[in-house]
């Protein structure tokens, strides 16, 4: 009896964001993060992630101006 293989996904940037926002709730099942592992390319992981930092700093920034201004 052989097991069918699924076809491995191509990575793309839409799969690298949401892997990337559900790393930053911290809500992931097992099966989706492993399967991320092997289809996602790390660089654009990390280049995604660095991005996402840098948006939730500059809204927590603009926040903060916005309720001291008031």
């Amino acid at each position: 009896m052989t097991m069918a293989v699924s076809p491995a996904k191509k990575p793309s940037l839409l799969r690298t964001v949401k892997a990337v926002a559900w790393s930053f709730v911290g809500l992931r099942a097992r099966g989706d993060y492993e399967e991320d592992v092997k289809n996602l390319n790390p660089l654009h992981i990390i280049g995604v992630g660095l991005i996402a930092v840098f948006v939730f700093v500059a809204v927590l920034v603009l926040l903060v101006n916005w309720m001291v201004a008031r």
